[in-house]
């Protein structure tokens, strides 16, 4: 089935991301009104919201754009030509676009300003960490998924982002246009314009990472890949005498 033509991708990126965003903002500022001061039930319905909104939004576009809604995404499909690189920087125009839309979005519907600069601060060596490490291993379940049972990458992926919620620090951000576009957001969910250099170096750190690491671990290359699987049956079906 050929892929639809790049406008209609780039739509569909800018939907998704500008319909995550949205999640995110606005299930953070709801969580945070109806919290009472609870930041565990505020990060918990925030959570919540995210995952279930990225499952939904994969499947619906994937079929369409690949559902990256993530620049570090793009950028590692591309370097593993599943992506061309004159491509990219539609994608991540349309990503980053889409993210500010879903902002204002969400602005909107609860009466905030449509953009503020966020003060929510996240910095320091322990949030670059999680930022590498959140993105290291979203792209190590990509990359692991999609060339062994790709009909299971929308639930892998929207599964672990709900995972790292709690496992990092930097309540796991794993996305530069997510980060650009909530630093102008002065919500739950913001991240100070000072904190996102150092959140999207972490990103493309760790997406870069996990995809040299998978390329060895599960090769690519479709003949080497099922040579691979070949020798592995063969260890554990010897074959009949």
């Amino acid at each position: 089935m050929p892929r639809p033509d790049l406008a209609r991708r780039a739509v569909a990126e800018a939907l998704g991301t500008a319909l995550l965003l949205a999640t995110v903002i606005g299930s953070g500022i709801m969580g945070e009104r109806l919290a009472g001061g609870n930041v565990a039930i505020a990060l918990l319905a925030n959570t919540i919201a995210t995952g279930a909104a990225l499952l939904a939004l994969i499947l619906a576009l994937g079929s369409i754009s690949g559902a990256h809604f993530n620049p570090a995404v793009s950028i590692a499909d591309a370097s593993q030509r599943g992506l061309p690189w004159s491509e990219v920087p539609v994608y991540i125009a349309a990503q980053i676009a889409g993210a500010f839309a879903g902002v204002a979005a969400a602005h909107v519907m609860f009466e905030e300003p449509v953009f503020s600069i966020s003060r929510h601060a996240r910095s320091g060596p322990a949030q670059m960490a999680s930022e590498l490490i959140a993105t290291f291993g979203l792209l190590a379940v990509i990359w692991g998924a999609v060339r062994r049972r790709a009909e299971a990458v929308p639930f892998a992926v929207s599964a672990y982002i709900t995972a790292a919620y709690w496992f990092t620090s930097s309540t796991s951000f794993a996305n530069p246009a997510v980060t650009l576009a909530r630093a102008a957001s002065d919500t739950f969910a913001g991240i100070r314009p000072a904190d996102v250099p150092g959140f999207i170096a972490a990103q493309l750190a760790g997406a870069g990472a996990a995809t040299l690491v998978f390329r060895w671990l599960i090769p690519a290359l479709p003949k080497v890949a099922e040579r691979v699987v070949d020798r592995a049956a063969d260890r554990v079906i010897p074959e009949d005498p």
